[in-house]
């Protein structure tokens, strides 16, 4: 077996993308007609200079901040329902729209999750990639710290790309070219990931995306997220944006919590958060195949064998509005992660089961992970739909 470090060291492409605002088009009746009572200062988001590194999409439901100098990450994802504008994803402050991993979405390419001790095999070789998760592992992919380049831009659309035959320090041993492409229609965002081989050998991947959602739906303007649970909070306990807790924020507690539908059959048991053997029953703590709030208990699970043609969903009954995601067959797992205390979960939409590349080497089943040949590549989209309930 032959042993290989990557030498491969820090840098980064350049890009300088402009802001796009456009005009909003008209409101989609269901969803946006103003409340005759509703304080019409309430039904803009607040008027802010613009900032060179957002690009913000639009239509007459959603608001999205894209951020190709941040890996293409997202800064904030907001829908408009009866004339108010609520962020749906968990907004990042603009002081921290350099660090991919406290943004609203990012994306995970060409691996989703974890690489266990960072040590990557395939057919028969190895590689070290760098450990940048406190674990000791690698995490969430190669591209969050590299700036996408702007191929095209539209008021509702645009579309990135990411090729690293030229780059140094990418956290992956071979060369791809990987496109990002975020497009809203009405009512629903649309994300497609595209990776392609452009080394001379094939390889193994993967992608996903990795999207914090809001526990309750709070008025954009708001700074201070409110956390949503099932029972009753401590306001002292529960920490928010910045370190505050809900009581020194402001924010009422308790909230109504989200309310979560997950059709995925089975899931795996994790040690370290990856993934041994196969998959078999859903853990209980992340058992959503019935509809119940979000709840207290800690979950970060990973899922597979979805119900066939059936979306995951929540809603927020207080607002009555729900989430609809939808996804192409190559996104066969889905992670769900519920931080204790916070006022966010994520339901991440991924092609390959934690530590999957370490797993397919091994001839372990139903992994998600592709191998790519030169020259070829794959690509996937999922959706989110906002609905009345």
């Amino acid at each position: 077996m032959t042993t290989e470090t990557s030498t491969r060291t820090p840098g980064t492409a350049t890009q300088d993308p402009t802001t796009t605002r456009a005009g909003r088009p008209s409101l989609l009746a269901e969803l946006t007609s103003p409340d005759p009572g509703l304080d019409p200062a309430a039904t803009t988001t607040e008027a802010l200079p613009a900032d060179p590194r957002v690009l913000t999409l639009r239509s007459d439901v959603w608001e999205l901040g894209v951020l190709p100098g941040t890996g293409g990450s997202l800064a904030f994802g907001r829908v408009r329902v009866d004339g108010q504008w609520l962020d749906l994803l968990r907004p990042a402050r603009p002081t921290v729209w350099g660090n991919p991993e406290k943004c609203a979405s990012f994306p995970l390419v060409p691996w989703s999750n974890r690489v266990r001790d960072g040590v990557l095999r395939f057919r028969g070789r190895t590689w070290t990639l760098a450990h940048n998760a406190a674990d000791g592992t690698a995490i969430h992919g190669a591209v969050a710290y590299y700036t996408w380049r702007v191929v095209d831009q539209a008021a509702s659309r645009v579309e990135l790309e990411l090729d690293t035959t030229d780059l140094v320090g990418v956290n992956f041993p071979w060369r791809f070219r990987s496109r990002l492409v975020y497009e809203l229609d009405g009512a629903t965002l649309r994300v497609t990931t595209t990776v392609e081989n452009v080394d001379r050998e094939a390889f193994p991947a993967g992608f996903g995306h990795h999207p914090y959602f809001q526990r309750r739906l709070t008025p954009a303007a708001s700074t201070a997220p409110v956390v949503a649970r099932e029972e009753l909070v401590d306001a002292d306990a529960v920490t928010v944006d910045g370190g505050a807790t809900l009581a020194t924020a402001g924010v009422p507690a308790p909230a109504l919590d989200a309310v979560l539908h997950v059709p995925y059959e089975r899931g795996y048991a994790l040690a370290a958060g990856m993934a041994s053997g196969p998959a078999g029953e859903v853990p209980p703590r992340a058992d959503y195949r019935e509809p119940r709030p979000v709840g207290n208990a800690f979950v970060d699970d990973v899922l597979t064998d979805r119900r066939p043609g059936a979306p995951v969903t929540w809603t927020y009954p207080d607002r009555g509005v729900g989430v609809r995601l939808d996804a192409d067959d190559v996104y066969s797992h889905l992670v769900v992660y519920v931080p204790r205390r916070r006022a966010y979960f994520a339901v991440e939409p991924v092609t390959h089961v934690n530590a999957g590349v370490e797993l397919f080497e091994d001839g372990v089943p139903g992994t998600g992970v592709f191998v790519l040949e030169p020259g070829e590549s794959r690509t996937g989209s999922f959706t989110l739909t906002v609905e009345r309930t």
